[in-house]
């Protein structure tokens, strides 16, 4: 891992098209991400150098025809029960969409996080590989996949990605929502497709693991248990996956991998707080950049953000401003803080979120829970807590942000109890949501 300059070359030009004056175009189809058989062959013949692929949550509603067959299937869509598809974006804020792209293009996936304006990510066949290849390297060599997450985010194609490249379609995880009886059906599926000795994978959100850990109730004999059991490794990320929850799922036996990256590094690309073979690490003005051949081209029909968020250095090679804060220890272990956008300053005192978050998640039952910031007409800014089914002091809550070292201005100020936590259809908390609720609470 590099926190300097220091580095190999990504070998190869990967710029965004606009740093192109004259370019070859491909069409770019947009399929359905709930039919899966469909976006498995439209990514099968982008990867092979045909048209791109664009994975969206609905029906297409405009460009070119969708690539591959539709049926007339339920629709397979995997995020935890509870979690509503992200609503449209708002008219004038969505990028136009183009019906062609840049030759170099094999897969657009849009990401919009908390913000209402979504970004689409424009990645090459050659990241895509160069992250699924790199995933088999560390993973100990390709094997056979289940898809649990849905097509249109990139955990979920870069799933689809590596069993095409193992050779094999994915199998479904094939229900309405994420639960632990539809896993250990899937992986019962996935077995008898691979039989021991043969390495399965899977890729998880941490509200999913946490689901089959809640199912399994510590009994190592429970279905759920024994269908976490069953994976050579199973890809947790996403979100910061809480040491709690990472406990109990080992002790029910499963092989965790924590993974950190984003649309931007065709997904994880950080293992265990380790780098893929290839990829560069660096912390700058206490961010995080990643460099390295996963890279995405830029954004789709979006310059300014292209450039805003990829930059060259002097030797040349590309890096990508992640927005998150992070240090790379002595043992050059990659240590994430929080996002840049989610530090407050709380009675004149620079306050990372994520910190308070890592801190509180420890408490037993606060394992899914939110920070988020209110304001507060002394302090300015002060952190707030919110969980579902759980209640704590305060009191409790500055203990545990003591014990992790933080300042008293990251004590929180404010605790939640909410029947539901709101979620994007990533399996991410949805943060303004929450600070909705707080302010109408």
């Amino acid at each position: 891992m590099h926190s300097s300059r220091s580095g190999t070359p990504t070998g190869g030009r990967t710029p965004g098209t606009s740093e192109r004056k004259h370019v070859d175009m491909k069409p770019l189809r947009r399929v359905p991400a709930e039919d899966v058989p469909a976006v498995v062959e439209a990514l099968r013949a982008a990867l092979a150098g045909g048209p791109a692929v664009w994975p969206t949550d609905g029906p297409a509603t405009a460009g070119p025809p969708t690539a591959g067959p539709t049926t007339d299937r339920p629709a397979h869509w995997h995020a935890p029960a509870g979690h509503a598809p992200a609503g449209p974006v708002p008219a004038g804020h969505a990028p136009a969409e183009p019906a062609e792209v840049d030759d170099r293009v094999a897969l657009v996936v849009e990401t919009s996080g908390s913000t209402a304006r979504p970004k689409r990510v424009m990645l090459s066949a050659e990241a895509l590989r160069a992250s699924a290849e790199a995933t088999a390297e560390r993973l100990g060599g390709h094997g056979r996949w289940l898809l649990a997450l849905p097509a249109h985010y990139i955990a979920g194609a870069q799933v689809i990605v590596r069993a095409l490249l193992a050779g094999h379609d994915p199998v479904v995880l094939g229900a309405a929502h994420f639960d632990a009886e539809a896993f250990v059906a899937a992986t019962a599926r996935l077995t008898r497709a691979a039989p021991h000795p043969a390495p399965r994978f899977t890729s998880l959100v941490p509200v999913q693991l946490g689901r089959l850990v809640d199912a399994a109730g510590g009994d190592h004999e429970h279905p759920a248990a024994r269908a976490l059991r069953a994976y050579s490794a199973i890809l947790v990320g996403g979100q910061a996956l809480a040491e709690p929850l990472r406990i109990a799922a080992t002790e029910l036996g499963a092989r965790l991998v924590r993974t950190y990256g984003s649309s931007e590094t065709a997904g994880g690309c950080v293992y265990d707080a380790r780098p893929l073979a290839g990829v560069l690490v660096r912390v700058a003005d206490g961010l995080v950049e990643l460099g390295g051949p996963t890279l995405a081209d830029g954004y789709l029909g979006d310059a300014e953000r292209t450039a805003a968020a990829f930059l060259r250095d002097a030797d040349g090679r590309r890096w990508y401003r992640t927005g998150d804060l992070g240090e790379i220890g002595p043992d050059g272990a990659l240590r994430i803080r929080g996002r840049a956008d989610d530090v407050i300053i709380s009675g004149g005192v620079k306050v990372a979120l994520g910190e308070i978050e890592r801190a509180v998640r420890g408490i037993p039952g606060l394992e899914h829970a939110v920070v988020v910031a209110v304001d507060d007409p002394e302090w300015g800014q002060r952190a707030a807590v919110a969980a579902a089914g759980a209640s704590v002091s305060l009191v409790r809550l500055a203990e545990a942000t003591d014990a992790a070292g933080l300042p008293p201005a990251g004590r929180p100020a404010r605790f939640a109890r909410l029947e539901a936590l709101p979620m994007l259809a990533s399996g991410k908390p949805d943060r303004l949501a929450i600070v909705r609720e707080l302010h109408s609470g």
